[in-house]
């Protein structure tokens, strides 16, 4: 065979050199055009079905969601509207449709973040883990945990339009960062770190960064203060939700062996928020032994046609055979909670 002709050789050369450095690394799993995924029923406690009891929640109904695509799974963070869902993947995947009391799925589709850090090409580009809406503007806010930004996009995450990397954030670590975030119903933000803390003393190190934004976080990210939020012994935290009288409830994970995965819900004052105090909360929920267990790492509040109060959970599948996309859907105790008059604040 004959060496290639000069200029075709130095093409070829300078072609390869030319190639972006993510050529070599694995392409970020992206949704295919079809939204074809399917919803089936599952129950709380597998071996109890007439055990609908969790802490101080009623379990309502769940389900298993599946689908065909490979790329289908990893949902970090939730939004529910009424029956309008809209999932978001550590990878930047997003999933929207209708699901009706029955169970049954409509208006389904797929799609994926239309900006973010990094190039788009790696899953550290798109890892977004936490996310939140203003009811009155539509707007949504996503966190992504490896680049320690914020980004803010337009309803239904259609456009981004701005974002920021808060230098507080900045030495939080690249696979522990903005796991939580909350916009509050006075405009300011709640962001937990999942495993980074403040300070350098053994006894903080079980404590969580975190941070309350007075506002906008993409637009006021120097306003505001750092304290901490200490979760139970060996968990981190995934997500935290705003109750209608302003109590938060923040869902945190934990993995061991021979365990897996195990979650706790806790409810903790807000009134103990303060620069430079750590906070605590009450468990109230636990998910372990019998319990439909899984990488619980979402959560969104809704309100109830008959006024009460509904909470909606996800799990991360990790896109591995040994777990699954769980969406379950608990009532929370009216009496319990004492917001019985309040739930107008819920969007």
């Amino acid at each position: 065979m004959q060496p290639p002709r000069a200029p075709l050789f130095w093409s070829i050369l300078l072609l390869w050199l030319g190639v972006p450095s993510w050529s070599t690394v694995a392409r970020l799993p992206l949704l295919g055009p079809r939204p074809d995924f399917s919803a089936t029923p599952v129950r709380l406690y597998p071996a109890a079905p007439a055990n609908a009891r969790l802490g101080d929640l009623v379990f309502d109904r769940g389900y298993r969601l599946t689908s065909p695509d490979p790329s289908f799974g990893g949902f970090s963070s939730l939004i529910v509207m009424g029956d309008r869902f809209l999932l978001l993947s550590d990878g930047g995947n997003i999933v929207r449709f209708r699901l009706d009391s029955t169970g049954q799925l409509h208006d389904r589709s797929f799609a994926e973040l239309p900006g973010g850090p990094g190039t788009g090409w790696e899953k550290s580009d798109r890892d977004s883990e936490s996310m939140t809406r203003d009811p009155a503007s539509g707007t949504i806010w996503v966190g992504f945990e490896n680049a320690n930004a914020i980004w803010a996009y337009r309803p239904g995450l259609r456009k981004a339009l701005r974002h920021a990397t808060p230098k507080s954030m900045q030495d939080w670590p690249t696979n522990g960062g903005a796991e939580a975030m909350v916009r509050l119903h006075d405009g300011s933000f709640l962001v937990l770190s999942e495993t980074g803390h403040w300070g350098t003393n053994i006894s903080s190190r079980h404590d969580r960064a975190a941070i309350r934004f007075s506002g906008d976080p993409t637009r006021n990210r120097r306003q505001g203060f750092r304290f901490s939020y200490r979760p139970p012994p060996g968990f981190n935290p995934t997500d935290i939700a705003e109750l209608p009288d302003g109590q938060l409830l923040v869902l945190n994970r934990r993995f061991g062996l021979p365990s897996g995965f195990t979650a706790v819900l806790t409810m903790v004052d807000p009134r103990a928020i303060a620069p430079g105090k750590t906070v605590q909360g009450r468990v109230i929920a636990r998910f372990a032994r019998a319990v439909l267990s899984d990488n619980y790492e979402g959560i969104a509040l809704v309100r109830e046609a008959d006024g009460g109060i509904g909470l909606w959970i996800v799990s991360d599948d990790n896109q591995s055979h040994l777990q699954q996309s769980l969406l379950l859907h608990f009532r929370l105790d009216v009496a319990t909670f004492g917001a019985r008059n309040r739930v107008r604040h819920l969007p």
